[in-house]
């Protein structure tokens, strides 16, 4: 068994231990070790071993049988050399921060919406707790999201003591937990002030000031669970530069501060809506007048070169208003064209059933189909099917 030192001693970077054991596949036990294994969602520890005439980088430490943490490392040190091992403190920072704000935010939302927890992950950029809530909800509102956020950052200001320890049995079972611990013996509870109190092995800060900020990036659905995407710490500090870099520039590009861009967008957004209107009447007419300067008969056959699939809808919907009237329109698509075959209440002519006969892909219905092909040969058949029946009848 390894004696597990960050239970203990959650900010020790360095420490002395002796080799246990040793894999020929590059993993090793130690003695002690102070380097955190992959378990309860929270990811492992890295960093680096040096002995007498060796070193090697830990890129893994996981947790065998019987207790033991095993280290994968980049080479090998002899069975029974002492080690110094160094933690890559970065990683192990940002990892307390984020499992932290794991109990805080869990905690507030069981206290608060009766949400329990049955799943963490830490994940390189952002982290997430899948929630039961009482009423299946797998969603939270704006409200209740405002309400979780602001409860967390208040504690966390507080600066409370976060402590760790193995209680008795006996004073395991008065303790009122938020969970109950998944294991009998050697069981570690960490408490936050007066507000959060789980059975946990995780590495933490020792006051709650010291976990950051916590941001919520969401609350969505998972799996028919609810997920909390959150950052904690620098990774909360990085969220909010970035927004701020983001929101400084859409200022700018709308000529306002960072504060007035939201009513400045939405006004940009309603010029540009009517714009847009207004652009999309004025090539509608532009095609019907092409299109009807080709007219044959009922028949309104056109390729539209400066159109796009909604003005050949538009001015479909226009022309069909006649009630034996067929439109067969094609406009750009990429390489190829976009096809749109609609007809008039009184037509017979089965418009998807046309489309595939002219060779192009799509589908639809007798009044209106919608495709694509290659050229504009598709355009032409349809045409020339549609004046072969014509002149049967």
């Amino acid at each position: 068994m390894t004696e597990r030192l960050y239970y203990d001693h959650s900010y020790m970077r360095e420490f002395d231990a002796a080799v246990t054991a040793v894999r020929a596949d590059n993993w090793i036990a130690l003695d002690r070790s102070a380097f955190y294994p992959t378990s309860g969602g929270q990811p492992h520890d890295t960093g680096k071993l040096v002995w007498d005439g060796g070193a090697a980088a830990v890129t893994d430490v996981q947790v065998g049988d019987a207790g033991a943490v095993w280290h994968q490392v980049t080479a090998l040190p002899p069975l029974g050399a002492a080690v110094h091992g160094t933690i890559d403190w970065e990683r192990r920072w940002d990892h307390m921060q984020q499992h932290a704000g794991d109990h805080m935010l869990a905690g507030a939302a069981w206290q608060l919406l009766g949400g329990v927890t049955i799943g963490l992950h830490l994940g390189e950029e952002n982290s997430t707790i899948d929630m039961d809530m009482p009423d299946g909800r797998t969603h939270l509102t704006a409200e209740e999201t405002k309400l979780l956020e602001d409860t967390v950052n208040r504690r966390v200001q507080r600066d409370d003591p976060i402590r760790c320890w193995f209680p008795s049995a006996g004073e395991l079972a008065a303790l009122p937990l938020r969970k109950r611990p998944t294991v009998a013996d050697h069981v570690r509870i960490v408490a936050m002030g007066d507000y959060e109190m789980v059975p946990c092995g995780g590495t933490h800060p020792a006051t709650t000031g010291q976990i950051g900020p916590v941001k919520i990036l969401s609350a969505a659905p998972a799996r028919g669970k609810m997920r909390l995407c959150f950052v904690a710490g620098m990774r909360a500090v990085r969220f909010f530069q970035q927004a701020m870099t983001c929101a400084d520039q859409v200022a700018a590009a709308l000529s306002a501060d960072w504060a007035g861009a939201p009513g400045a967008l939405a006004r940009e957004k309603e010029r540009f809506t009517a714009e847009r209107k207004d652009l999309a009447q004025r090539l509608t007419r532009a095609a019907l007048d092409v299109i009807r300067a080709g007219r044959q008969g009922s028949v309104y056959a056109a390729h539209l070169a400066f159109a796009e699939r909604d003005i050949l809808l538009r001015a479909a919907a226009e022309l069909t208003k006649e009630l034996r009237a067929v439109a067969l329109l094609s406009c750009p698509q990429g390489a190829g064209r976009a096809l749109v075959f609609a007809r008039g209440t009184d037509a017979e002519t089965d418009m998807a059933q046309l489309l595939r006969a002219a060779g192009a892909r799509g589908g639809g219905k007798p009044d209106m189909a919608q495709g694509s092909a290659p050229d504009g040969a598709a355009l032409t058949a349809a045409r020339d099917i549609l004046t072969e029946r014509r002149e049967k009848e």
